[in-house]
């Protein structure tokens, strides 16, 4: 007679298949796929490595599950955005705001989501989140011209060139985004009041400032990286909105 598993049994192995699905997520937003090694996933589940090929055979099955669960949220969002009522225009900046907004506040994944060489099983994931994307546009550019607000054009041709230059604009942003903090410290955060501070201790009296005047000027640098960063994080999602407007007919070109 066969074995089979009781409740408790089912229960207890799904309860660690998420831990470590979590496990790897949060090492790959940290680190990206090159990062995201079978002992690294099964040390951050706190489970032996043994555990980990039990539910994930291969780490291209556990990357794969990364890349579909992460980008499951992302066209989800996605998707809500382009929900939201309003006319043809407002919709194309909602998701644009949505997915590079997303993207820039955790450019880690975004980038490993994106762009980041991996196993051919993320690729072949890759094309069909891309028509995820490519689905909700094109329902929404479709919305635009049934109520008039859109010339006619091919729908799915529109989504997907709307997609493929959203992504592509966002890759060297990401890419250099990749190599520091998910999020730049806001300006007045604690963060980034403490690394103002440390940075100001090691230069304190190098040119006879006083500590005071050392971690007032080093804060305040702190906080225009910050704020820059912001302006051009706002700076391109202004042009991608702008873009991605023009190019479907929602304004005209001396808008």
């Amino acid at each position: 007679m066969p074995y089979r598993r009781t409740p408790r049994v089912e229960a207890r192995l799904s309860a660690s298949r998420d831990r470590i699905r979590a496990a790897a997520l949060a090492v790959v937003a940290e680190r990206g796929y090159a990062g995201c090694s079978i002992a690294a996933v099964a040390r951050r589940a706190g489970v032996a490595t043994g555990s980990v090929y039990r539910h994930f055979p291969a780490k291209a099955d556990l990357v794969a599950e990364v890349f579909r669960v992460a980008s499951q949220r992302e066209v989800d969002a996605f998707a809500r955005a382009a929900s939201l009522e309003g006319s043809a225009a407002e919709g194309i900046a909602a998701v644009i705001e949505t997915f590079a907004g997303r993207a820039l506040r955790a450019p880690r994944m975004a980038y490993a989501l994106l762009a980041e060489p991996a196993d051919p099983a993320v690729d072949a994931e890759r094309l069909v989140f891309r028509r995820a994307y490519a689905a909700v546009l094109a329902g929404l550019i479709g919305r635009g011209i049934a109520a008039g607000e859109l010339p006619e054009q091919n729908v799915e041709v529109s989504a997907a060139a709307l997609v493929g230059a959203i992504g592509e604009a966002l890759v060297g942003p990401l890419a250099v985004g990749a190599g520091r903090s998910a999020e730049p410290p806001a300006v007045g955060d604690a963060d980034a009041r403490t690394h103002a501070a440390r940075r100001a201790d090691a230069q304190t009296h190098a040119d006879g400032r006083t500590d005071a005047q050392a971690r007032a000027d080093g804060l305040a640098k702190a906080q225009a990286r910050a704020v820059g960063d912001a302006d051009a994080q706002a700076g391109l999602m202004a042009h991608l909105i702008t873009f991605a407007q023009r190019s479907i007919g929602a304004v005209d070109d001396d808008t």
